[in-house]
């Protein structure tokens, strides 16, 4: 998809072309309603309320698709790994993880071509962070 910007022909990122950030919004809100009742995954959000873990993987998620650079001008480079390396993420779960967030990306509505980009990024996520074996 191209649009004209300033008298160039630019490309619109995916952030622009899925919504922006209320879609982001929507799907990260969706996830960690998933979350919250998941007796495996709850316990790796030490916050009391899930709220301040939606919004740091929502503006993650909207940086890392071209939207804004909130995450990183609030709390620098992402270093996934590291930042999750204090809990244990093995294949269950990555597979609950991915369980919720296939719900979530599912009712976002999105094209097919959009929902497989997304999905396919996500699944290389989870598979990324597991760090303790089965």
């Amino acid at each position: 998809m191209r649009e004209i910007r300033r008298g160039t022909l630019q490309e619109k990122t995916f952030y622009e072309q899925v919504g922006g950030e209320e879609t982001f919004r929507r799907l990260v809100h969706r996830f960690y309603e998933g979350v919250a009742g998941d007796e495996l995954l709850r316990p790796m959000y030490p916050e009391e309320d899930l709220g301040p873990a939606e919004e740091r993987l929502t503006l993650f998620l909207i940086q890392y698709w071209g939207g804004p650079t909130t995450y990183s001008d609030n709390r620098g480079h992402p270093r996934l790994r590291m930042r999750h390396a204090p809990f244990t993420v093995d294949r269950a779960a990555h597979d609950a993880w991915l369980r919720h967030m296939r719900v979530a990306v599912d009712e976002l509505g999105l094209s097919e071509e959009h929902r497989e980009q997304l999905w396919n990024y996500l699944t290389y996520a989870a598979a990324s962070m597991v760090n303790a074996p089965d």
